[in-house]
């Protein structure tokens, strides 16, 4: 790998223009733009922190010491997510000379900050049902710390190694593995509880987008290029850039136009990694303010009201009478998720969570009105309720009706509505950190895959389907809630193109980067495990 860390002025193939590129400075008017974006940001984080605290009526000065050093390490993870990943939506219109370096950076990170704030938030759900039941319903407590900052910390190292190495590796990859090593030292650690490990069914439904994607990516790249061959019959399309020269407007547009499309959609999906985890600290340091979403309203609620009661007679009709409901619901339920086998009591025990819920709510009228100490027991029995209800509609079993199935996925979304929820400060800061990690350190990862993929230049042709092809490849996953690596979307793509076209690839670093997917996941995992169980003794 260490051809991959070889540095700017050392490539010979380089031109002198690009060179000088590479390494401009950003303008002064530049640097005074950031900082205004940045500071306002900043401001806006600042004000609606303080103003859920202040409204959470927290009396100890430990929360907010805690969540500070929680949220520094989470949007850690998201600024070296942003210089190591964003880096190749970048990397062709930079080496086609489509865009200057440094406008190109700041339009990388723009749009990675719209696709961040306009997410739904379902990719970052979709990460934390990967982790151990029990660990998510403490996350109160000290082994919910331990395992957010093991999955944080192991992310960063990793991360860091193989930018420093010039490695296009995933992101996506690195929290995954992060998550099955907590999840099996979690496991360890508890050999006769019936402590859970990892969900395997849920994570190989992520291992698999992770793995098909680099394939869709160097597959259709690869077609498309022969396909552009046969239908656009416009030769400078498939030339490289020559005389360092910008390429005619409409090619222009088409790389712009590409590089827009993989940022924002790095951001709509990338960004939502950090999302779920900063949501876990939130409600691990101030559960009164971030346990429930406050924000939803008295018609919603009232919503919730009528689809639970709807739901408790529906699994009413379900109950085993001959199941006698032990002391705890919760852990009944809980048990069922864990194990997903149905025992004669855990319908009973479902029941008697939506019925227990409805009654509070009704009692109390909204979310945030519920006391302050009874918040986060409220969202762990909507958790609960709604992850059941997720297994239940997957497995078939029981066997609900259509309509009794339609009114039961109605239920679990006005619960998710209260608990599966991302505050706006929360996006603009994962979006910053992303767009400030974009700015500092993505040259390393933009000559990887600019220059040492293949053996001839990137054409345009080739810059702009690759660009396409990560670009569909990654709102479809976004669709399904499903987390994929940009990094190996791209980089597949580019290598796709250059084996259609013939150019050839340049097998050291292909090789570099296939023992980067391969190593990143168990790397990763053990990394994270290590940590996790150090951790715990604190």
């Amino acid at each position: 790998m260490a051809d991959l860390a070889t540095t700017a002025q050392s490539l010979p193939q380089r031109s002198t223009l690009l060179d000088r590129k590479l390494n401009r400075a950003p303008s002064k008017a530049g640097i005074i733009s950031f900082l205004a974006v940045l500071s306002s940001g900043l401001f806006y984080i600042v004000f609606h922190v303080a103003k859920d605290l202040d409204a959470a009526s927290i009396t100890s000065y430990a929360p907010y010491g805690m969540l500070a050093l929680a949220l520094l390490i989470a949007l850690g993870f998201e600024f070296v997510n942003g210089f190591h990943d964003t880096a190749n939506a970048v990397a062709t219109v930079i080496y086609t000379h489509s865009l200057d370096p440094n406008v190109a950076v700041v339009w990388s990170g723009i749009c990675n900050l719209a696709g961040v704030l306009l997410s739904s938030g379902t990719v970052a759900f979709a990460v934390i049902t990967l982790l151990p039941v029990e660990l998510i319903l403490q996350v109160t407590s000290g082994a919910g710390f331990a395992m957010v900052f093991a999955l944080l910390i192991s992310a960063i190292l990793w991360n860091l190694g193989t930018w420093y190495l010039g490695l296009p590796a995933s992101s996506s990859h690195t929290m995954v593995g992060s998550i099955i090593g907590v999840g099996l030292a979690n496991q360890l650690l508890n050999p006769h509880t019936g402590t859970s490990g990892v969900d395997w069914e849920q994570a190989t439904k992520v291992l698999k987008a992770l793995l098909i994607s680099p394939i869709i990516g160097f597959t259709v790249a690869g077609m498309l290029i022969l396909l552009s061959k046969q239908v656009l019959k416009y030769p400078a399309l498939y030339e490289a850039p020559k005389n360092d020269q910008p390429p005619p407007f409409p090619i222009r547009a088409l790389m712009v136009a590409t590089c827009t499309g993989v940022s924002f959609f790095h951001g709509s999906n990338d960004g939502q990694k950090g999302m779920g985890l900063i949501m876990l600290i939130l409600i691990g340091t101030v559960p009164t303010a971030y346990a429930l979403n406050h924000a939803v309203s008295p018609a919603e609620v009232q919503t919730f009201i009528a689809a639970s009661e709807h739901a408790g007679h529906i699994l009413d009709k379900h109950v085993d009478k001959s199941g006698i409901l032990g002391p705890d619901a919760r852990a009944e339920v809980t048990d069922y998720i864990r194990t997903k086998q149905l025992q004669p009591d855990t319908i009973l025990a479902l029941r008697e969570l939506v019925e227990d819920l409805d009654h509070e709510v009704i009692l109390y009228k909204e979310f945030k009105d519920v006391p302050p100490k009874e918040q986060a027991n409220v969202r762990n029995d909507m958790y609960v309720a709604s992850e059941a209800l997720r297994i239940m509609d997957k497995t078939h079993n029981p066997a609900f009706t259509v309509d009794e199935t339609a009114a039961l996925r109605t239920y679990k979304k006005t619960v998710d509505k209260a608990t599966k929820f991302i505050p706006t400060w929360v996006k603009v800061a994962v979006a910053l950190a992303l767009g400030l990690g974009t700015m500092v350190g993505w040259r390393r990862v933009v000559v990887t895959v600019g220059e040492k993929i293949g053996k001839d230049h990137l054409t345009y042709a080739q810059g702009a389907t690759a660009g396409l092809v990560a670009m569909g490849t990654i709102f479809a996953a976004d669709q399904f809630g499903l987390p994929v690596s940009t990094t190996h979307i791209l980089s597949s793509g580019v290598a796709g193109t250059m084996t259609a076209n013939g150019s050839g690839l340049r097998l050291a670093t292909v090789r570099n980067i296939a023992a980067g997917w391969v190593f990143t996941l168990p790397a990763a995992a053990l990394l994270a495990g290590v940590l996790y169980c150090a951790f715990r003794q604190l």
